[in-house]
């Protein structure tokens, strides 16, 4: 574990045994240094691993952001070969609880992961990885981070997942590490409201056209898209996917307000109305992970607020109870993975900003108070957020990790709106 401390230690060839067992195979200079911060991670450090530049730049950041370990920096200046073996006191000193090693091989990216409490290889796997870490030849390398994040710390990873957002009226997906940004959907029209399907092979999102507001449906493998039902003319927002990833919940609007209404996507059939409130608007339809409850937004007592139903619509109540005027409107609410915890943003001091709700204690937290803050998405690991900030100057994706409060942004084009993460961490 961790300790607060600074260590900047230099190791030149003269004292080449401390680096490794093996004195045959030094590297002429190592430089370790990192500044120490208190808590209870433990600390990694990730080797330099020739001709694996790429993969090892990719699995440090996901590693970092993650925020499972404390990532020890290291660099070793004019490596001549790999060393045999690793010196577990030299890296314990660092307070370092594991080794990370990269090895090139005939067979693959050789992996292994050093406990140096046990002095001892506690994973090895071999993985045809590429070496360039380019274009899809990401998404194994991330894959290969979350193995690490469990291998060492038990908890799930996510950094084999990505995010859908908008941006100039155009859908993009981007990796969790906020590299691979690609646009999804033509230049021309406008699109919204981008929701994935549960096994991430599809998504759903809301497209402007001249009769309205469409639901359409696209498929990766395929590029296929068809309309949902019932969805070709009005105006139909927020979609999305029952966890089983039968059925698309959805919000039309009309002259008598706003209801939701549930369509099987399996079949394309079969449209029932879920909410039947008069001049009332339901909307932001988000079902529990168990798929047995659907949260969403009301006015039917005035302001937007949270409440939530039955899966066929049936036994509707308030959710996040009122605060008697202190905040304001609540809106897009999503579940946690596990099904505990609600994220929403609402108005405070009349400005948004994202909150949790504590389903078991019935207590709300505000998670933000710098700028903006809205439209938060839960990550597979249950532990970070991704929302949407102008805290930068114009609205961009921000990630929170809810128990260090540690926030990253990740940059893109234009102004980034409606994020939504990918569940399933084997996406494509």
């Amino acid at each position: 574990m961790r300790l607060s401390a600074l260590v900047v230690v230099m190791i030149t060839s003269g004292y080449a045994s401390l680096v490794a067992q093996d004195t045959t195979a030094t590297p002429d200079r190592v430089v370790l240094g990192t500044e120490y911060r208190p808590g209870m991670r433990p600390g990694l450090v990730i080797l330099p691993a020739p001709r694996l530049d790429s993969i090892r730049t990719i699995l440090e950041r996901d590693l970092d952001y993650s925020d499972r370990f404390e990532v020890i920096p290291i660099r070793i200046d004019s490596l001549t070969t790999v060393v045999d073996s690793i010196n577990y006191a030299l890296y314990q000193t660092l307070g370092a609880s594991y080794v990370l090693e990269l090895r090139d091989g005939p067979l693959g990216v050789t992996i292994r992961l050093h406990d140096l409490d046990r002095k001892q290889v506690r994973v090895e796997v071999t993985r045809p990885l590429d070496r360039t870490g380019a274009g899809d030849h990401r998404m194994p390398i991330h894959r290969l981070a979350d193995e690490v994040v469990r291998w060492g710390t038990g908890a799930p990873g996510y950094a084999s997942s990505r995010i859908l957002f908008v941006a100039g009226g155009r859908i993009f997906q981007v990796d969790s590490d906020g590299y691979g940004l690609t646009p999804l959907t033509r230049s021309a029209g406008l699109a919204l409201s981008p929701a994935w399907s549960p096994d991430a092979t599809q998504y759903a999102y809301v497209q402007l056209h001249d009769d309205g507001w469409a639901i359409r449906l696209h498929r990766f493998a395929t590029g296929s898209e068809v309309t949902l039902p019932s969805t070709a003319s009005e105006t139909n927002i927020t979609p999305t996917f029952s966890p089983d990833g039968r059925f698309v919940v959805f919000a039309k609007s009309g002259e008598q307000g706003t209801n939701l209404f549930r369509v099987n996507v399996a079949e394309l059939c079969c449209v029932e109305r879920l909410t039947s409130g008069p001049f009332a608007d339901n909307l932001s339809p988000a079902y529990s992970p168990d798929g047995r409850r659907i949260a969403f937004v009301s006015t039917r007592a005035g302001g937007q607020q949270i409440y939530v139903m039955s899966s066929d619509g049936t036994q509707q109540e308030l959710l996040v109870p009122f605060d008697f005027g202190e905040t304001g409107s609540s809106n897009a609410p999503e579940w946690s993975p596990d099904g505990a915890t609600l994220a929403f943003h609402r108005e405070t001091a009349r400005v948004p900003q994202v909150w949790i709700y504590d389903l078991v204690r019935g207590e709300a937290r505000q998670l933000t108070s710098s700028g903006r803050n809205e439209d938060p998405s839960w990550a597979p690991d249950g532990r970070h957020v991704v929302f949407v900030s102008d805290r930068t100057g114009r609205g961009q994706l921000h990630v929170i990790d809810l128990d260090t409060f540690r926030v990253r942004q990740i940059p893109t084009r234009g102004v980034a709106r409606l994020p939504g993460w990918s569940r399933d961490l084997n996406v494509r």
